[in-house]
């Protein structure tokens, strides 16, 4: 696949969660492929929250200059149904239509948001002493936004016949973890439910599908962990940390023809850290 085409011209994106991090650069990398793209942040300034922009409005006018395509910046709390009816229909305002849904919204981020400790994750963060409000925030951060996304853009993608779904799971979700448990099982929900979706949309012809990243270097990353800097490389190898734009590309793949045929999966791209059967 060459990137270096735009092969999604006249095709419309909405990345959510894509004010910085993993989305932001998702983003960046459809608008370069000459899709249109709304980005997406809780607030006008989630962009902050780890120093990679002023606000999500800055984030979209950067990635419009450098790619040339047309950008729109929407915020809005995922976690409740009609802040998602606003947020979709402001896209299908300006664009007419969603082409590519991507469901980057979410993290292992508690009640407090992203100013606690660690990022914001919870503390503790094991399945047992976890705060109940943290229980809370992560599942519907990481499960019901994904849910309410999908039920919102669906029907627009099955009455014509034509659209790709992604959702960003994560390789905890695919094992028991005593640290970070809750998230694990909110991703591991993600997993399953594109597994369901993709099954009822398969006749609509409406692709689903999800990528559980591994360790993936976003800002965020690098301030929620100790850091190996073995694996802190100047290009990707199978065992470093990860880059934004290694699931960016895979991205690219499951919105272009090359996946035509490939529905209600889980790709791991984590570098070969698991390598068991699903």
């Amino acid at each position: 696949m060459s990137s270096a085409t735009r092969c999604f011209e006249g095709k419309v994106a909405l990345v959510t969660g894509s004010s910085r991090g993993i989305g932001r650069v998702i983003a960046a990398h459809l608008a370069s492929l000459g899709a249109s793209v709304a980005v997406h942040g809780t607030t006008p300034h989630s962009a902050r929250a780890f120093n990679e922009a002023e606000s999500l409005e800055a984030v979209a006018k950067e990635i419009a200059a450098q790619t040339g395509s047309e950008m729109l910046a929407v915020h809005g709390d995922l976690t409740d149904e009609q802040s998602v009816k606003r947020v979709v229909g402001e896209v299908r305002a300006r664009f007419g239509r969603i082409d590519f849904l991507v469901n980057c919204a979410g993290g292992d981020i508690g009640a407090q948001g992203t100013s606690g400790p660690e990022g914001g994750k919870p503390q503790p963060n094991d399945c047992v002493y976890i705060p109940v409000a943290d229980i809370r925030a992560v599942i519907e951060r990481n499960l019901m936004s994904c849910i309410l996304m999908c039920r919102e853009v669906a029907p627009e993608m099955m009455e014509r016949r034509s659209g790709r779904i992604i959702n960003i799971s994560s390789i905890g979700g695919s094992i028991g973890r005593e640290n970070g448990g809750i998230y694990g099982t909110a991703k591991a929900a993600v997993s399953h439910y594109t597994r369901c979706l993709g099954a009822q949309l398969r006749k609509y012809n409406v692709a689903v599908n999800a990528i559980a990243p591994g360790a993936i270097m976003s800002p965020r990353f690098m301030v929620s962990r100790p850091i190996d800097e073995s694996r802190v490389t100047e290009e990707t190898t199978l065992e470093s940390y990860g880059r934004p734009m290694d699931i960016a590309k895979v991205v690219e793949f499951f919105c272009s023809p090359l996946s035509d045929y490939i529905t209600a999966q889980v790709l791991r791209v984590d570098g070969g850290a698991q390598t068991w059967a699903v």
